[in-house]
């Protein structure tokens, strides 16, 4: 059973329909969202296809465009848009409306049909194609937060990167072995390198003017040796 049913009227919002349907099924999966030009199977019955998919999904989508609400349907029994929207509500699904474009604003309770007035007060999302990866993604968004399934089948969901490795602070020390020769390197307010034997000690930070370098002989390399 979807979780997701798109509701739109053709000719009005079915590009926006079809976009959503495809990024909500790649997000969250086809068995969860549920359009009826791509649901409905061929030889089902296109009235209780609808109704049943309505009563058991967790929210509906309310396309509307800039030409939803003067339709001269709008409101009328036969009006499947309307049936819709109906259905959700009497079964206590969410019904959420989707302004498709920048320009449409939230139908006034005035304008619409008695059975819809309610439809005024519910918040709303939007959809515009000039700004498709952000709304698409917003709307994505809120459904995982409403309904715990999609927020379980989430694609996007990642695992948390790993912490960095923290900073050194302040008067932290670190030893470095330097070879054989035994060395060390000291980071910290006071940073030191001292090599054993011959070679030559420095030292550099908080300290002024205790730079020191010792020079010795060089020991002999194994070709000298033989």
């Amino acid at each position: 059973m979807p979780e997701i049913f798109i509701n739109y009227r053709t000719h009005d919002g079915e590009h926006a329909a079809t976009n959503l349907d495809n990024a909500l099924r790649h997000r969250f999966g086809d068995e969860h969202v549920y359009r009826a030009s791509r649901s409905i199977v061929p030889g089902d019955k296109f009235d209780d296809d609808l109704l049943h998919n309505v009563r058991g999904s967790s929210v509906l989508l309310a396309l509307m465009g800039d030409r939803w609400l003067g339709h001269p349907r709008l409101g009328a029994e036969d009006d499947w848009v309307t049936k819709e929207i109906l259905e959700a509500y009497r079964c206590d699904g969410r019904v959420i409306p989707v302004l498709v474009g920048r320009r449409t604003e939230r139908p006034a309770r005035s304008a619409l049909p008695t059975a819809l007035m309610w439809l005024s007060d519910c918040q709303t999302l939007r959809y515009d194609h000039q700004n498709d990866e952000y709304d698409l993604k917003r709307i994505g968004d809120s459904l995982a937060a409403l309904v715990p399934a999609l927020a379980a089948a989430d694609r996007t969901t990642t695992e948390p990167e790993p912490p960095a490795p923290a900073t050194p602070a302040a008067g932290d020390t670190y030893n470095t072995d330097l070879g054989g020769n035994g060395g060390r390197i000291h980071i910290g307010p006071v940073h030191k390198v001292r090599q054993s034997g011959a070679g030559a000690n420095y030292t550099a930070g908080d300290q002024q003017g205790n730079v020191s370098h010792t020079f010795g002989p060089i020991p002999p390399s194994q070709d000298d040796e033989r």
